[in-house]
């Protein structure tokens, strides 16, 4: 089985992990799940997160074939276009994306010519239908609940797992955006976890609940054993109950509304105004 090299970086900001994964210098990557970095105070954006991405690719002598995302992110701002200016690749997303469009487009009254097709990528991902980088062969897996959109990339003897879980003391994603369903997450979390014990699993995000240090990585067998919402002998039942209680008491994210705006939009800014300006829009008393 391949084992590719991956190469994490941290985003402080948002608490998220890019991935560049590749069999060996000078050979094609894969970039999953970028980071544009974006302060809600003034609305300006920065490439500090991406730029150390580019400066990586270029130093290993890497030709990006994919841009990847798990879903559309409620957390941070995707810097794929920015990316693929730089490096080249396709930007590409599960094709339930077009479902999260038709249901964020209502929220967001978006304009009437915004396509919810899916059109804003350059390549919609069927689950089971395999694409490549070089000898490098990324299986997708469909693994709604978080969202009704999320993949998970498997990559050789890894899996790739987006929000839908976490590191074995942090647990497992919230279900309370539009789409999301507790049952659904579980049944996708044991599609992961029917892989071999060893499969190495990278996780989007990391919330240390302790003064651990920040991780990316566990395997299939310490999930099972660990994790404190789906370790081995928690139920459906046991999980949704938990699932739905906790999910109560949690906040939106930060960034949920200028994130999910531009990432339904593969990363791009909404279309200028008159005045030549780009704005993103707040509903009013809508999440």
């Amino acid at each position: 089985m391949q084992k590719p090299i991956v190469k994490a970086f941290f985003d402080q900001g948002t608490w998220t992990f890019t991935y560049v994964v590749y069999e060996k210098p000078n050979t094609p990557c894969v970039v999953i799940d970028s980071v544009l970095n974006y302060d809600p105070k003034s609305g300006r954006t920065k490439t500090k997160s991406a730029d150390e991405v580019i400066a990586f690719v270029k130093e290993q002598g890497l030709t990006v074939d994919w841009i990847l995302e798990t879903h559309a992110h409620a957390d941070h701002l995707s810097a794929a276009p920015y990316l693929q200016k730089h490096l080249g690749g396709k930007i590409a997303i599960g094709s339930h994306i077009q479902d999260v469009q038709k249901v964020f487009k209502g929220i967001f009254n978006l304009e009437s010519e915004f396509p919810t097709n899916g059109s804003q990528f350059d390549y919609l991902i069927e689950e089971g239908q395999d694409i490549y980088a070089g000898n490098l062969t990324i299986h997708p897996l469909f693994v709604p609940g978080h969202t009704p959109a999320c993949m998970a990339y498997a990559i050789g003897d890894a899996i790739f797992v987006g929000d839908t879980i976490f590191m074995p003391d942090v647990g497992t994603a919230r279900c309370d955006f539009p789409g999301g369903n507790a049952k659904t997450l579980y049944q996708s979390v044991q599609k992961i976890l029917s892989y071999p014990d060893d499969t190495r699993l990278f996780m989007c995000h990391d919330y240390p609940p302790t003064d651990r240090p920040i991780a990316y990585e566990a395997t299939v067998g310490e999930e099972k054993r660990k994790n404190i919402h789906v370790h081995q002998g928690v139920t459906e039942a046991q999980f949704v109950e938990m699932r739905n209680q906790r999910d109560q008491t949690l906040e939106m994210p930060v960034l949920i509304l200028p994130s999910i705006q531009v990432n339904i939009r593969a990363g791009h800014p909404p279309p200028a105004e008159a005045n030549g300006k780009t704005y993103l829009k707040i509903p009013f008393n809508v999440l």
